[in-house]
């Protein structure tokens, strides 16, 4: 069975290549983060610098922040991979932008 670590990591990777299909958006220097050092340690970081990136911006500008880092971080299935704080800072993100996280469905 794929660790969780994994399956975000690729959801990490699914985000940029989202992004460019549905959105035109080529985030090369987030594709290359995640590539260098993980989709967790690239999502952690981004999340330490508190407020919205400049891809967040673009996707919010694209209508598209449902694919965004943020968005993923809230997903039920990678809540044990961060802290109630990084949570709560990407839920602050997305709402600042006006975006609200759809409840999950069963």
């Amino acid at each position: 069975m794929e660790s969780i670590e994994k399956r975000f990591h690729a959801a990490m990777i699914n985000v940029y290549h989202q992004g460019k299909d549905r959105c035109g958006y080529n985030a090369t220097r987030f594709l290359q983060m995640v590539n260098e050092r993980g989709g967790l340690e690239t999502a952690k970081d981004l999340l330490s610098k508190k407020g919205a990136s400049e891809g967040l911006t673009a996707l919010w500008q694209f209508n598209c922040l449902d694919i965004s880092m943020e968005a993923l971080v809230l997903r039920p299935e990678f809540e044990d991979l961060f802290t109630n704080e990084e949570r709560k800072t990407a839920r602050e993100i997305l709402s600042s932008l006006g975006f609200q996280q759809e409840a999950p469905r069963e």
